[in-house]
């Protein structure tokens, strides 16, 4: 757009700033104020006896994940669940909220003298307009609220870099931004964040605290937390430049040596990183012998890695239901949960915790999902937090600045209908010879966070596009580029979504109109592209030629696992990806002629 009011300046200038901070400064500096040692703090919650004056005793461990900003309830399939009946039969449920799960965490501890919440990371990042527009300050007000007593580091806390990170944990105001309210200074998380596997390359130090011992009337449970090793492959280079992602096992196995020394013997590791359930299902039982079911991926392998020491893991990063057991190292079941995502569940674990031995009684572990349901009381407090921001917010994200015929889906397939209007917006916007001259664009889909809904979500009347759901589309601001790739690059780079780093879970990079190519799922690896159904505007890709390519900067930087994009030439930057989409809707849609759903059919699939 050719004007934009005072009030949204800030924000769209907070990337460039953060990349030029980053290049001028090393990590080690910027959080340096972020201590590193191991914190003790007593639990918050409960004053009442009982639970504890035996040998042994229940400690109630709540725990949640992927919560990313969502302040207020998640809308459409974000904001449900699916539960199975006895029969076999399914049913969906709305779930999520602050305002409900604050409601639930509270009435789940009332009971419980001995009660702990921890998290298992993406509390932040990637979060809805609400939370977002304010740096995430209100979701971390609110999980001070929910009495969070620890969590990981996910790999959506380094979406601003590591110095943002260490404010979040530290408080105080934005570096460019100040403080949003008068008189009013934000506090920073109240719960340390863990990041065992982080480390600066100079010195081998951990970012931030590397383990959590909560302690009540004499219990003691050590928490480790670790990031996903994966995450520079995700995040923009620039924010965690001198610091390296290790192993996620090798660094809980050296924590739980530490903890042993000093006497913590009882000991959860905090995981961002998951796996897949056979079932949707948030009840699914995971532990089913039958063929086909239970749990893959990643955390299976994990798990079988880390020491039979550690008691239970939560973990996160797939947006998955599970509160399955993974066998340990010895061969014995071991609890490993996760709670879906955006705060639409809980995970309810008891830990008997051996008053003698000071350990956990592992065969006595058990483990469930609760469903965060809006059919309980709002809890007042965190409805006075919504309103307050909402009203700080709702001057930007109330205005209209599009209109849609229909929904327009980001549905999990290998094209998506938000995908190509994205990309054939980057296009447009890019294509022009003073802006880059870009011949076609390629957007990554874990940057598109959620779709579009014909249906108003408030006053603003059905098909209106409105601020605050592009910026929900849209939430990371990541500053476009124009470069040069030849035509062998080309190819590489959509064979690089199918192989490599991703050969086990494909990103299929969304493309603009006029690019097409087949992908035939019927072969294996880099073979799934069929090279010579390449084209651009009908034309066959020439492996020698070179062509103008518009891309976020993320993927300039080889996010997703392309990294055959950092040798790209020529580079020029241009306007944010919120502003290319919100420029995108104001010179193509009006309420007479609203924006309708793309057609599908760039990628042809071979099934």
């Amino acid at each position: 757009m050719s004007a934009r009011s005072h009030q949204m300046r800030p924000h769209r200038n907070r990337r460039r700033l953060l990349t030029a901070v980053a290049a001028l400064t090393t990590v080690g500096a910027l959080v340096a104020a972020v201590p590193a040692g191991a914190k003790e703090r007593d639990d918050r919650h409960g004053k009442g006896g009982g639970h504890g004056h035996g040998r042994t005793v229940d400690v109630q461990l709540l725990s949640f994940n992927d919560i990313h900003g969502h302040l207020e309830p998640p809308s459409g399939s974000s904001g449900r669940v699916t539960h199975t009946n006895p029969d076999g039969t399914t049913r969906t449920i709305d779930a999520g909220g602050v305002e409900y799960l604050a409601t639930h965490l509270r009435e789940a501890r009332k009971s419980n003298p001995y009660s702990v919440t921890a998290a298992a990371g993406d509390l932040i990042g990637a979060t809805p307009l609400l939370s977002g527009l304010f740096h995430d300050e209100p979701i971390v007000e609110a999980l001070n609220k929910l009495e969070l007593d620890v969590s990981s580091v996910g790999n959506h806390e380094f979406d601003e870099g590591a110095k943002e990170l260490a404010r979040i944990q530290n408080g105080g105001c934005h570096p460019t931004e100040g403080c949003y309210e008068r008189g009013k200074k934000f506090k920073g998380a109240q719960f340390p964040y863990l990041t065992a596997n982080v480390t600066h390359e100079k010195n081998g130090r951990p970012l931030l605290d590397p383990y959590f011992i909560w302690e009540r009337k004499g219990v003691k449970i050590g928490f480790i937390g670790v990031t996903l090793e994966g995450t520079p492959d995700i995040v923009n280079a620039a924010g965690i430049k001198g610091l390296k992602f290790g192993d996620e096992a090798e660094a809980i196995n050296k924590y739980t040596r530490i903890l042993e020394r000093k006497g913590v013997k009882s000991i959860v590791a905090l995981l961002h990183e998951g796996g897949a359930p056979a079932s949707t299902s948030y009840n699914y039982n995971c532990d089913s012998p039958g063929p086909g079911d239970g749990i893959s991926g990643p955390i299976v392998d994990i798990a079988k890695r880390i020491s039979p020491q550690v008691d239970a893991l939560v973990t996160g990063h797939t947006h998955q239901a599970y509160a399955c057991t993974i066998p340990d190292p010895a061969g014995k079941p071991r609890t490993v949960t996760s709670a879906a995502s955006f705060g639409r569940l809980y995970t309810d674990t008891t830990l008997t915790y051996d008053r003698r031995t000071k350990d956990i009684v592992r065969t006595a572990v058990t483990s469930a999902n609760h469903v965060v349901t809006r059919d309980v009381p709002k809890a007042a407090d965190m409805t006075q937090l919504i309103q307050r921001w909402n009203t700080l917010a709702a001057p930007i994200a109330s205005r209209p600045v599009g209109h849609i015929s229909a929904d327009i889906e980001n549905s999990p397939t290998n094209e998506r209908p938000l995908g190509n209007l994205i990309a054939d917006a980057q296009l447009a916007a890019l294509a022009p010879v003073d802006k880059g001259g870009a011949q076609l664009a390629l957007m990554n889909p874990g940057g598109i966070r959620a779709g579009l809904v014909h249906k108003s979500t408030g006053t603003e009347g059905d098909g209106v596009v409105t601020y605050g759901e592009a910026f929900t589309v849209q939430p990371f601001t990541n500053m476009m580029n124009v470069v040069d790739l030849t035509g062998a690059q080309l190819i590489t780079t959509l064979q690089q979504q199918v192989s490599g780093t991703n050969l086990a879970s494909p990103r299929i990079l969304q493309v603009s109109k006029g690019f097409t190519y087949t992908l035939d799922l019927t072969k294996a690896g880099a073979d799934r592209i069929v090279v010579g159904s390449i084209k651009l505007n009908g034309e066959p890709i020439d492996p020698a030629k070179t062509y103008r390519v518009a891309m976020n900067e993320f993927l300039t930087g080889g996010g997703d696992g392309f990294s055959v994009l950092k040798e790209h030439t020529n580079k020029l930057v241009g306007a944010s990806d919120l502003d290319v989409l919100l420029d995108y809707f104001t010179a193509n849609s009006t309420p007479a002629t609203p924006l309708t759903p793309p057609a599908l059919g760039r990628i042809t699939v071979v099934q």
